[in-house]
């Protein structure tokens, strides 16, 4: 080496160089699994860890066997991923990256320069190892093991650790997830044991609750507050009574007070009856409505003990002098209070963490403030659904789930993290939870209901009907924008208005949906009566507030039933059509005199100066009350400050004279002298005088007035005649009746149908059959309040046989064919209209399935176009038994999937959106439209700008002429363009056909992306079920962590899986086919067209679940999760008529599949790649995973394969002896860095 400028000649290396082929002695070279780089690994070393990245790694098993010899001891500091060179002046060995030619000396600050072409004789380049050919068969593989495949959803529930009470009374289910998750050791003894033993009022799984709860109100959080119990049991399964058990034995230890908080006040009598149920009629409940703001526990109050019932609506209530019923409920508990805080039903104070942009529930503050102010309560929190949304868990802050001692500093962390965790994540919170004792969620299984979605199609009528209210709506809109656009400026916000229009419209169109459905419901129920089956009829909302308005305007006696649509429309046209202010009417000449005008003009009009000028008037303004009392108050002043003894200046002459020599204009007040005028004045003057400046203003000022209001009042007129001729139109339409009324008259009237709604007044058909008169619900021997308690006994009677019900009458109410009932005949519930929410769907069904019934419902849904996609995940969510909301969400890949306001839900919109537009082109062909026929997709396009015009997504649109004649330019806003919901119901306000085919066009795009993000490996399909022929507990468990409260601990599992099928079971598999005569001609055994590493792949494929799709089984990894189409077999494997030949191959596939991946011996990850590898070891990390979620989330964070970077849950069952794990699949390559993050690893038995 020598100066800069010159390249200096080579020295020697003093020591060998790292860098060589692995047959040197100085060790193998291989590329870092994670960052890429080549590293040098000393032979002997077979586990390292990059020096760039940290990921700790292993030699792929053909480089661990060569050259066995120990390595050289390398001098300290020489970096093995670069060549050492010493330096020319100070001799040091430095350690030099490839391909750098110039650099200076660390150690003496010289600059050195490198030549090339002697390094490149004294260090060969090692070899290029070619890169790797594309392996598609791999790929696909690598694809099917990715995605999985979903198994059972739900296993039979008993009480793992307590044996105390009867079993309960229907078959209960809990998901095969939770299953695999044992509770704590049970310690707490319950007081009121004895008591429930011989009266068997629990059964066994509600008294285990109870022992759970007990046990985990002992604990205490690291803040210091009791630690709370959360019951996630389904609708039905008896929460109210385990409630009941849980106040009865607090009530044994001296905790006298409680709180039962609930959804509806009615509900109360249901508590009642389950402290009964108990054995606790001791107990008794105050229902908080009933009681005065003042204290619970004076003289007055009385309310010493028992417990008190309020709803969340009475939480957030205040009296009018400010006295909270919140403050009210802490003075009566005491700070130090360590009862029972029930919040049942919590899933209503959700939205306490809202979305984006949104506030938080004043109800979800109550509930948290409550609780931060009772720090020892013993809070339970009780819902059927509380856990469907992760967010919805903000307020179950005694949880302990996030906050010191745990990895989360708070819930926005925790959210966070599950959200980035996916749908997997939740539920291993709710294997956490039941792991450490706080948590139980059991769900009465539906073996015996049936389920059915009944297709409503649209008569013609209805059709008819439809489609001219679609385009009356589209034809109010532009009137209304007619009418803004001639309005001032000075009218009320037109933003308000479309407010009001888009809501109106949504509701009328939903409204219209549900009436669309009465005939279907109407004939169901006739037929389920005839087949001696009773029938309950569910719908969301009554319409009783147009009901009401119609009655105030049209009186109490009616021709016929109002309908619903047809009010809401007149209500809004009549409120909110934008009129210009009416003018005041014209005086007639001669009945105002001239001077009252004057005076007029100048007090009340600011358009006339002082001397006459008249200013530019905006607009004639009539004077309010307001306005006309101040004039007075400035006339009397006027009076009182006139001195006749003061001097005053003539406005003409500016002389000053004594003020009662000059004359004063009565209207405009100059003084004058009457000699100054011309003509001057020498006769006596009138009071009111008044100067001829102002006697011209005053003529010319009539006339321009009396022109601008007959203008104003012309306007004003056709503006109301526009008004009155749409309300006609309105009139005139044919609209249906509100469907509650209808279906309540065409099944026998009130006599026949029992109402659980929250309306207090109907319509009924009169005795004569003509006409309908409106009578309250309730009647002299029932109150409001009991009636909906009323009709329901009425029903459970057999009295009525047919029950409608709507959200807000039936929340916690059972009409289950209940054995205690007289009427146990089978129920038929019928869906009007759907809940668009996984919650409420699942509280609506929960009213006739519950337990102790004799007979299991059926439950159909009716559906009209735009729903039908909707009834079908509806179904399918009942089917699997509510799975969204129970912690496990295998009801099918498709349910999270198709939950349409989701991240792919919002993609496939802006998609579509953009394709309409024409900004992008569309990723699938539109319905009813050809590719070959591109003039179809255009007019499609056309018709679809045009429909998204007349519900007002696109904005400003300009109608293009000249070349661009006929086609619509317009844009779509930021924020309407991932709005999910807001295009589902503007969509419903369009004609049928192109309402059907936007909506079709929607789920193809939305179709698409899910799948490919299926192919991609980001699609999170929730837990999946890891299955192989054989499958075997490797070594013995490792615990790697125990949580310090319950003591549960984290286990890491490692498992040998052996997924191949061989030669024998193959050809069985397809003898069988053939024998049941099931098979096709293309069944059989096929071979890959191409050759890789000098080998065909082989599959065996027939003809699977539809025609023209085939399931293949591979000797490496058996059955595929996907069926393959037919032309997609033939394009890519050839049938092979030798049998001999298929043998050959399909066992030497088998052979060489238990030693290696299908990337063959060069593959990039070595022996940690299981792709198409047929013995397989699998690590999964059970038991409590919330405690170490960040540590695993780190290690996944460095993995090279994009699948590996996610959490994925699986669920691994063994072949040997069948046991379950359920719990976090760790890849093999992270499974080091997992156990290095964690405090501490050990072995444990069992």
């Amino acid at each position: 080496m020598g100066q800069p400028s010159v390249p200096p000649p080579l020295a020697p290396p003093l020591l060998a160089p790292a860098p060589s082929p692995p047959s040197q002695a100085s060790g193998n070279k291989v590329r870092c699994a994670g960052c890429r780089s080549i590293l040098t690994v000393s032979h002997g070393m077979t586990e390292f860890i990059c020096p760039t990245c940290k990921l700790p790694q292993m030699l792929p098993p053909e480089l661990i066997r060569v050259n066995q010899q120990k390595p050289p001891v390398q001098a300290h500091g020489i970096d093995p991923t670069k060549i050492q060179l010493p330096c020319a002046n100070c001799k040091a060995i430095l350690n030099v990256p490839h391909g750098l030619s110039r650099f200076t000396c660390p150690q003496c600050n010289i600059d050195l320069a490198v030549d090339a072409s002697k390094i490149n004789q004294l260090f060969p380049v090692p070899p290029q190892i070619p890169l790797e050919e594309v392996n598609e068969v791999a790929i696909e593989v690598e694809r099917e093991e990715d995605g999985g495949t979903a198994g059972e959803t739900f296993t039979d529930y008993h009480p793992s650790k307590l044996s105390i009470g009867p079993p309960h009374p229907d078959p209960i289910v809990e998901t095969s997830s939770l299953s695999a998750v044992q509770p704590p050791e049970p310690t707490y003894d319950l007081k009121i044991k004895d008591d429930l033993e011989n009266s068997n009022a629990l059964s066994c799984l509600q008294i285990e609750t109870l022992v759970y709860a007990c046990q985990r109100h002992l604990q205490h959080l690291q803040n210091g507050a009791r630690a709370g119990f959360f019951i996630g049991d389904g609708a039905g399964v008896g929460k109210g009574r385990t409630i009941a058990g849980l106040v009865w034995e607090n009530w044994h230890h001296g905790r006298r007070k409680a709180l039962w908080i609930s959804v509806g006040s009615d509900l109360k009598f249901d508590a009642r009856r389950d402290l009964d149920d108990v054995g606790a009629m001791r107990i008794e409940v105050h229902a908080l409505n009933k009681l005065p703001y003042s204290k619970l526990d004076s003289k007055s109050v009385g309310v010493r003990e028992g417990v008190v019932f309020l709803t969340y609506s009475s939480l957030i209530a205040s009296s009018e002098k400010g006295r909270s019923r919140l403050q009210q409920l802490v003075q009566w508990c005491g700070t130090e209070f360590d009862g029972l805080v029930v919040f049942d039903e919590c899933h209503k104070a959700k939205n306490l963490v809202p979305e984006a942009g949104g506030q938080p529930t004043r109800t979800g503050e109550a509930v948290l403030e409550i609780q931060a102010r009772l720090p020892q309560a013993r809070v339970v929190y009780c819902s059927a659904t509380g856990a469907s949304e992760p967010r919805n868990l903000g307020y179950m802050v005694r949880l302990g789930l996030w906050g010191a001692g745990t990895c989360f500093i708070d819930f926005r962390d925790f959210l966070g993290a599950l959200e980035k965790g996916g749908v997997g994540a939740l539920e291993l919170v709710a294997m956490d939870m039941k792991a450490r004792g706080m948590y139980v969620c059991r769900t009465l299984s539906y073996k015996g209901a049936e389920f059915e979605v009944i297709e409503a199609p649209l008569d013609d009528r209805m059709m008819d009907m439809y489609k001219k209210a679609a385009e009356f709506w589209a034809e109010l809109r532009v009137e209304l924008l007619a009418a803004s656009a001639i309005l001032n400026d000075d009218r009320p916000n037109s933003s308000q208005l479309w407010r009001l229009y888009w809501a109106s419209h949504q509701r009328f169109f939903r409204h219209m949906c549900m009436s669309a459905k009465v005939p279907a419901a109407v004939r169901l129920a006739k037929q389920a009566l005839t087949d001696s089956k009773c029938v309950v009829i569910g719908l969301q909302s009554t319409g009783e507030a147009r009901t009401e308005e119609a009655v105030a305007k049209y009186g109490l006696e009616l021709d016929d039933f109002i309908s619903g649509p047809r009010e809401l429309l007149i209500k809004f046209v009549e409120e909110n059509y934008p009129l210009p202010e009416k003018p005041e009417s014209l005086p007639v000449p001669g009945e105002e005199s001239v001077k009252e005008l004057q005076r007029k003009r100048h007090s009340a009009s600011p358009g006339v100066s002082l001397k006459g000028r008249v200013r530019k008037v905006a607009r004639w303004k009539a004077a309010t009350d307001s306005e006309s009392d101040e004039e007075s108050d400035v006339d009397s002043e006027y009076d009182s400050n006139e001195s006749d003894d003061e001097f005053q200046i003539c406005e003409v002459c500016n002389g000053e004279e004594e003020r009662k020599k000059l004359l004063q204009c009565s209207c405009c007040s100059q003084l004058v002298h009457p000699a100054c005028l011309v003509p001057p004045v020498i006769d006596l003057v009138p009071e009111d005088w008044s100067c001829h400046s102002c006697k011209e203003k005053t003529e010319e000022y009539l006339q321009a007035r009396r022109a601008y209001m007959a203008e104003l009042l012309k306007r004003y007129e056709s503006a109301l005649e526009r008004k009155t001729k749409i309300l006609e139109i309105i009139r005139s339409l044919d609209l249906p009746n509100n469907p509650l009324d209808d279906i309540i008259d065409q099944l026998g009237g009130p006599d026949k149908v029992a109402e659980m709604t929250g309306r207090k007044g109907m319509l009924v058909r009169a005795s004569s059959g003509k006409g309908v008169a409106y009578q309250s619900r309730n009647t002299k021997d029932v109150t409001m309040e009991m009636v909906n308690m009323h009709e329901k006994q009425l029903f459970m009677e057999g009295t009525k046989l047919v029950a409608i019900i709507s959200e807000a009458g039936s929340a916690g109410v059972s009409l289950q064919a209940d054995r205690r009932a007289i009427n146990q005949r089978r129920r038929v519930h019928l869906t009007l209209e759907l809940p668009w929410s996984a919650d409420r769907a699942i509280q609506q069904f929960g009213r006739t399935h519950r337990s102790n019934q004799a007979s299991a419902p059926e439950l159909l849904f009716t559906n009209l176009g735009g729903e039908r996609r909707f009834a079908s995940i509806v179904a399918k969510r009942l089917e699997s038994l509510g799975a969204l909301t129970q912690g496990d969400r295998r009801a099918g890949l498709t349910l999270s999937a198709y939950n349409y306001d989701s991240a792919y839900g919002k993609r496939a919109l802006m998609v579509m959106y953009r394709g309409i537009m024409e900004q992008d082109s569309l990723p699938v062909v539109p319905p009813g439209c050809s590719s070959e026929k591109p003039e179809t997709i255009q007019d499609f396009l056309l018709k679809a700008k045009a429909a998204l015009v007349s519900v007002g997504i696109v904005r400003d649109t300009l109608l293009g002429n000249g070349k661009d004649s006929g086609r619509f330019s317009g844009r779509i806003v930021e924020s309407d363009m991932h709005d999910v919901g807001r295009f589902l119901n503007r969509i419903l306000g369009l004609p049928p056909a192109i309402q059907n085919r936007l909506f079709e066009l929607f789920i193809s795009i939305l179709d698409l992306l899910v799948q490919n993000a299926r192919i991609e490996g980001h699609f999170d399909s929730g837990i999946v079920d890891m299955k192989a022929n054989k499958i075997e507990l490797q070594e013995r468990p490792k615990t790697v962590h125990v949580d310090h409260m319950s003591g549960a601990p984290t286990i890491l599992f490692t498992f040998t899986l052996d997924r191949g099928v061989t030669w024998e079971s193959a050809t069985t598999l397809l003898d069988e086919k053939q024998k049941d005569g099931l098979g096709s001609a293309n069944d059989g055994f096929y071979e890959s067209k191409r050759e890789w590493l000098g080998r065909r792949h082989f599959v065996l494929a027939f003809e699977g679940s539809a025609s023209g799709v085939y399931k293949l089984f591979r000797p490496a990894v058996g059955e595929s999760p996907r069926e393959m189409p037919l032309a997609e077999l033939k394009n890519k494997y050839r049938k092979v008529s030798s049998l001999e030949k298929a043998r050959n191959g399909w066992e030497s596939e088998y052979e060489v599949s238990s030693k290696q991946c299908m990337h063959g011996p060069n593959c990039k990850l070595g022996n940690f790649c299981t792709v198409g590898r047929r013995i397989q070891e699998v690590n999964v990390l059970g038991g409590l995973i919330l405690p170490v979620w960040g540590t695993i989330e780190k290690a996944l964070s460095k993995q090279f394969r994009q699948s590996h970077k996610r959490l994925r849950v699986v669920r691994i069952e063994t072949t040997t002896d069948n046991q379950r794990i359920v719990g976090l699949l760790v890849p093999n390559a992270a499974v080091e860095s997992v156990l290095q993050d964690l405090a501490w690893v050990q072995d444990i038995d069992d």
